[in-house]
């Protein structure tokens, strides 16, 4: 049999014989795999092992597609494995393999198919891979892994731990972002899709040959304990050069806070400090800020021995101001003097082009509000309806604009309204304190009380007709007794 194989007759002849011997089928199949991984990168080194019976004396490696064998060893005792050794790969080395080994009992069946794939073959454009909508996912939930690539690949791959992942998807040329991706949903993410992912490209011609591989994006799994509180005591929107922190608290003892942006790929991780009242506590300084730091961000608490977190902190908006060309205006109907339990709108209003307004008020915890922008007689305007107000919206409010391609950055703010919101006085009255008949009772009790009230204004009466006849008559008496002296 070595002498066939190692003839040089036409290789028709070889691989009739070789198929010949193989349909015999005498030995049990051989295993084969590569060490470290059947994904190598170019220029690195790999091994291919063909694991055959104890009786076999000779192994042959055969590349899918080739009309003669890679190469023939002889296995190694005691486990009878036959190395075949590739100590620089090239592109030329990627493509399918099965091994078979024979004895003097004749031909084993053939291995199962062993697949090398030649990353870095392109490495120009490496590809990138984010998490959506975040890296942090919920035990349970879903998760998709967006691979984008500049190249024109026709096929993006995505990889968990140097393994084919998913299958390969087609990639879609996005105009937008004028780049190639492709969507990898996972369902019901669980711990064990923990791990190390990478995306690569590759031609359909040549799905052996993919590209240098994209950098790995963090995964985490979240939902082990309640959320930790999140807030800024510099307020939502700021003015560029302002500095910032944020704050990250729990009453859980977390070893540590990471603090996401939405959109970003990597997390930053900050120490804790620990409170007299036993609260873990986080401040993060992000300053002097810049257009760069407007977004959303959300914390985690963390536990050092954990692999999963806690559940997300509620998300906090950072907008920065002054990144548009221009100042809305803003105005207040009725007026910027009402008094408690009427209604007010604060109207903004550019001339142009604004996306969505928002509304501020100095001083407050809230989030600024947020309402899309009406067209009307080539002015954007938004009205800000509050109705019912009481003391606590008075205060000094600005409105800013912002659009769709950046929410999170804003144009230079309006001038400040002053809105007061003054309590009511009512003056007591008797009749606008009785309480409005509804019922027969309420209609009866309202009846009885008029009466007492009539009646008591009959008696005043009474009183003042007895003085005053009292005082005529006295006033009588003195002239009569007057009138007698007189005629004495």
């Amino acid at each position: 049999i070595t002498p066939i194989l190692e003839s040089t007759r036409p290789c028709s002849l070889q691989t009739h014989l070789l198929l010949s011997y193989f349909l015999a089928g005498t030995l049990h199949k051989p295993s084969i795999k590569a060490e470290p991984s059947s994904m190598v990168s170019s220029r690195s080194a790999v091994i291919i092992w063909c694991h055959g019976t104890l009786v076999a004396e000779k192994c042959v490696l055969h590349e899918e597609g080739s009309q003669k064998p890679w190469g023939t060893q002889t296995p190694e005792k005691p486990e009878n494995k036959a190395k075949f050794s590739i100590p620089s790969v090239t592109q030329q080395h990627g493509g399918q393999y099965r091994c078979y080994c024979y004895s003097s009992a004749g031909w084993s069946e053939r291995s199962d198919t062993l697949e090398i794939v030649v990353t870095g073959i392109y490495y120009y454009n490496k590809p990138s891979v984010t998490a959506l909508p975040s890296p942090v996912v919920t035990s349970g939930g879903n998760m998709t892994l967006k691979c984008v690539s500049q190249d024109e690949y026709n096929k993006l791959i995505l990889t968990k731990d140097d393994q084919k992942f998913l299958s390969s998807q087609n990639s879609q040329y996005i105009h937008s972002i004028m780049q190639y991706q492709a969507l990898f949903s996972i369902d019901h993410v669980t711990p064990d899709h923990r791990g190390t992912f990478r995306c690569y490209g590759y031609y359909k011609q040549t799905p052996h040959w993919w590209s240098v591989p994209s950098e790995p994006p963090e995964i985490y799994t979240s939902g082990l304990s309640k959320k930790p509180s999140f807030l800024t005591h510099q307020g939502q929107i700021l003015d560029p050069g302002k500095s910032l922190t944020l704050q990250c608290c729990s009453d859980i003892n977390y070893d540590r806070f990471a603090l996401y942006k939405l959109g970003g790929a990597d997390f930053t991780h900050h120490g804790v400090e620990w409170t007299q009242s036993g609260l873990s506590l986080a401040n993060i300084t992000l300053g002097p800020v810049s257009s760069s730091t407007g977004g959303q961000y959300r914390c985690y608490g963390v536990h050092n021995l954990s692999f999963e977190w806690s559940a997300s902190s509620d998300p906090l908006d950072i907008l920065i101001t002054g990144q548009l060309p221009f100042s809305p205006s803003l105005s207040v109907k009725p007026n910027s003097t009402v008094h408690s339990g009427d209604n007010v709108t604060l109207l903004c209003q550019s001339t142009f082009k604004v996306d969505t307004f928002i509304l501020s008020k100095e001083g407050a915890a809230h989030q600024p509000q947020r309402l899309k922008s009406k067209s009307e007689a080539s002015e954007f305007q938004a009205e800000f309806s509050m109705s019912a107000v009481t003391s606590d919206l008075s205060g000094t409010y600005r409105c800013y604009g912002s659009r769709d391609s950046s929410h999170y950055l804003l144009s230079h703010a309006s001038d400040p309204v002053e809105l007061t919101v003054s309590e009511s006085v009512e003056i007591f009255s008797p009749s606008q304190n009785m309480p409005t008949p509804n019922t027969d009772e309420q209609r009866e009790f309202k009846i009885q009380d008029h009466t007492v009230e009539n009646l008591i204004r009959m008696g005043f009466a009474v009183m003042i007709l007895i003085v005053l006849g009292i005082l005529v008559i006295e006033d009588w008496g003195s002239q009569r007794r007057a009138q007698r002296a007189a005629e004495k």
